[in-house]
């Protein structure tokens, strides 16, 4: 039974797909310059040791999965692989136009216009109401437009983001167009920061893997090095911390040696689902919005009309 859904699933995303196909751009073979950077990506997977540390058994087989892909360098076209856009990308879904129609309702439409134009790196699925752009990155900038409408922050204003389990890279794209002088961290497994660093690559950005230096973009993977970085970001600064639908999937206990970045990190936006495995995420979250508001943040919780089931948890303090 089990496989016989996964294979109407796949079949389901492969149909919805077949919708942008005269939109799509199939890349038929690397460019020179690919192969260092598969190199350095092939030289760090063969260094990992898969561990099921801090994962929930869902993420145990992704991580699994992912490591596998990048070791084969099967990474041309990656967006167009059902198994990385059943984890990281919506593409042809109804519910996306709703959030195009919201954006281009709002006063701020020239701004999000330039937000949700699309690239062709990784062979992303156009939307097939809005070829200029992929159900996804009209997803993740209709996230920051939510957010604004509830902060009234100016997205540009943030001189750090944090961003807990970065997909394949697509929102620090979209925060390099916001503003290219704002830091932006990654903090992802191992594996799926190799992902990110080709994806970033590609896109000719300012992006280092597990280093602690100048670079606009840094991919972390390891919790002390994370800590490190935190520590010099300056409480004066207009910090975001972003987790769409990652934090609310690892385990509590992980959660918890995550706090010390929200004492820096002021602007926060959780998405997340009701359950994740036997995890009760809205009560969860509940308990931290209370939490936040003792602390005299602004917190909400909002549904997500669009997913049954799913919700953001906006947070920010005003600087005083």
């Amino acid at each position: 039974m089990i496989n016989i859904n996964v294979r109407l699933r796949d079949s389901t995303r492969k149909l919805r797909a077949n919708l942008s196909f005269f939109f799509n751009t199939k890349e038929t073979k690397y460019e020179k310059k690919d192969y260092k950077i598969l190199s350095e990506i092939h030289v760090e997977a063969s260094k990992i040791n898969f561990s099921k540390e801090d994962k929930l058994d869902t993420h145990q087989i992704f991580s699994q999965k992912i490591l596998n892909i990048i070791k084969k360098k099967k990474l041309l076209n990656f967006l167009q692989n059902s198994f990385i856009q059943q984890m990281f990308f919506i593409h042809n879904r109804f519910f996306i136009l709703f959030e195009l129609i919201e954006m281009r309702s709002s006063k701020n439409w020239s701004e999000w216009k330039k937000l949700i134009k699309e690239n062709n790196i990784g062979n992303p699925i156009r939307y097939f109401l809005y070829p200029r752009s992929s159900g996804n990155k009209i997803h993740q900038v209709y996230h920051l437009k939510k957010y604004n409408d509830y902060s009234k922050i100016n997205l540009r204003e943030f001189s750090n983001i944090i961003e807990f389990g970065g997909g394949y890279g697509n929102m620090a794209t979209i925060f390099n167009k916001i503003n290219k002088s704002s830091n932006y961290i990654i903090f992802d497994t191992k594996e799926v920061s190799l992902l990110q660093y080709y994806y970033l690559k590609k896109n000719k950005l300012d992006v280092s893997l597990n280093k602690n230096n100048n670079s606009k973009i840094k991919l972390i993977s390891d919790i002390a090095k994370l800590k490190q970085i935190v520590d010099k970001i300056n409480t004066k600064d207009k910090n975001l911390f972003i987790a769409n639908w990652s934090f609310s999937e690892i385990p509590i206990e992980f959660r918890k040696k995550l706090f010390f970045i929200f004492k820096k990190f002021n602007y926060q936006i959780f998405s997340f689902q009701h359950y994740f495995e036997k995890i009760d995420n809205l009560k969860y979250f509940n308990k931290i919005k209370k939490i936040n508001v003792r602390n005299n943040f602004q917190s909400k919780i909002i549904d997500l009309k669009s997913k049954k089931n799913n919700y953001y948890l906006f947070n920010y303090k005003k600087l005083d």
